[in-house]
């Protein structure tokens, strides 16, 4: 069974574009194929919480040395990753904030970015990261911006902190097959928008199919 994640980090509710464009894929996807499970968490109105002291004691600690406070401190943290584990195929919903990944998003990649869980580090190798979760994984996010042209051929793509980030942290950890589909123009609405929306749409059946 194909096991997918589906994550909104927008906030907003029916006047969101990456809702309502990740909604769209999932469907699509699960559509045009059987025996596809799908998980959803939504990171705009229930957002992970942000690290803290006691998280990074315990994130740094080793397994076996971990206190019962430590391990209640890790416990989401060890349920978002686990989830990550067993996940096939990731969808998410990334609205550009100040041109940058919305906080809900931030908090979320802190939780799943874990030594030990997500990638290893060892000093004494030349290169001492490793990424762990298992090959074949992909990744596809819908990204909502207030202008067009942010995609990395625009003349905005100087500006777009979303994409590069994503790249190198979900590489990072071992996820390098990734798929970006904008969508633009939400600050003039009107036909622009409308036009955006449609381009998008298009490209996400290309994807689904």
């Amino acid at each position: 069974m194909t096991k997918l994640l589906h994550l909104d980090a927008s906030p907003r509710g029916a006047r969101s574009h990456t809702r309502s464009l990740t909604g769209d894929f999932v469907t699509r996807w699960v559509r045009q194929r059987s025996d596809v499970s799908v998980a959803r968490r939504d990171l705009g109105c229930q957002p992970p919480p942000h690290l803290t002291e006691g998280w990074i004691a315990a994130a740094f600690t080793k397994p076996e040395e971990r206190t019962p406070q430590m391990l209640a401190d890790l416990a989401l943290s060890d349920e978002l990753v686990d989830e990550l584990l067993g996940t096939d195929v990731l969808v998410v919903g990334v609205p550009m904030y100040n041109f940058g990944i919305p906080a809900m998003l931030k908090a979320y990649i802190d939780q799943i970015v874990r030594v030990g869980r997500t990638f290893s580090f060892d000093p004494e190798l030349a290169d001492p990261y490793a990424p762990l979760l298992p090959p074949g994984k992909r990744a596809f996010f819908i990204v909502s911006t207030g202008d067009s042209g942010y995609q990395p051929d625009g003349p905005l793509a100087g500006l777009n902190q979303v994409e590069p980030y994503l790249r190198t942290v979900f590489g990072f950890i071992g996820i390098e097959d990734l798929q970006f589909v904008y969508v633009g123009n939400d600050e003039f609405g009107g036909e622009r928008l409308s036009e955006s929306l449609a381009a998008a749409r298009d490209r996400v059946a290309e994807l689904t199919a």
